[in-house]
């Protein structure tokens, strides 16, 4: 097939299509969703909690959450309680089972079938990367992108830059589109901080008042968790797999 780079070890594509091209000729998957899903992941689970992704919009999660004594994600703006927002999980107690809907990180999460799957963030990419290896050096890592009002795919930097971070720490032949991701991670290295809030997703969450998110979400290889999605719930690798 044309597009599942099955010609490299490590493997780069966008969003739900790209998941579904690469994840058959994967040891395992990386799914990297910046602003905010993956970094969200990366503090509840450090924290000690589980999440189990769930569809946007689905009326589904409610009833889920209450069957099993989890608590479900409320919608970001206007809340108090646990959103998709990474700054309001930043005391979410050891144990909660949090239910998080999500319109681009949680519908791959769900996507992803048998294979192995991870979710990176800037913050865990280094981690990630290495409990990735352990599975295999067929490595497809798929930035999440963003959604333009027609659902459309938005390609965007800082899933790009993410996906490059998690690449630039793996071993073996790349492909030309993950080379374009690990450049362009290097490009913004020594600045990320300044990437994430002049791009267009992080200018937005900081006019909608979530700075603190943007700050999490720029803070390089700062976390040790490597969340893999284990029967439905993203649980920390680090705790549960030795290298």
């Amino acid at each position: 097939m044309h597009f599942d780079q099955a010609d490299y070890d490590l493997r780069c594509e966008w969003g739900l299509q790209g998941l579904l091209a690469l994840r058959q000729a994967s040891d395992a998957v990386v799914i990297v969703d910046v602003l905010s899903f993956s970094t969200a992941v990366d503090i509840a689970v450090s924290r000690g909690a589980s999440v189990t992704p769930w569809r946007w919009k689905d009326g589904s999660a409610k009833q889920f959450a209450a069957a099993n004594g989890a608590v479900l994600a409320e919608e970001r703006r206007d809340s108090n309680g646990y959103t998709l927002s990474p700054s309001s999980l930043l005391s979410i107690p050891a144990g909660t089972q949090l239910v998080l809907p999500s319109p681009n990180g949680s519908t791959l999460a769900l996507s992803a079938g048998s294979v192995p799957l991870l979710t990176a963030c800037l913050r865990n990419a280094p981690a990630v990367a290495r409990h990735a290896a352990a599975f295999g050096q067929r490595i497809a890592v798929i930035p999440a992108g963003e959604q333009w009002r027609e659902s459309e795919l938005r390609p965007c930097l800082e899933d790009l830059i993410g996906a490059g971070s998690v690449l630039a720490e793996l071993s073996g032949t790349r492909s030309p589109e993950a080379e374009m991701a690990i450049a362009a991670f290097a490009r913004f290295r020594l600045n990320i901080s300044g990437a994430l809030f002049g791009c267009g997703s992080g200018r937005e969450l900081v006019q909608r008042g979530f700075a603190r998110d943007v700050e999490l979400a720029a803070e390089y290889a700062v976390s040790s968790t490597a969340p893999l999605l284990s029967h439905g719930q993203f649980i920390d690798a680090s705790k549960t797999v030795t290298i």
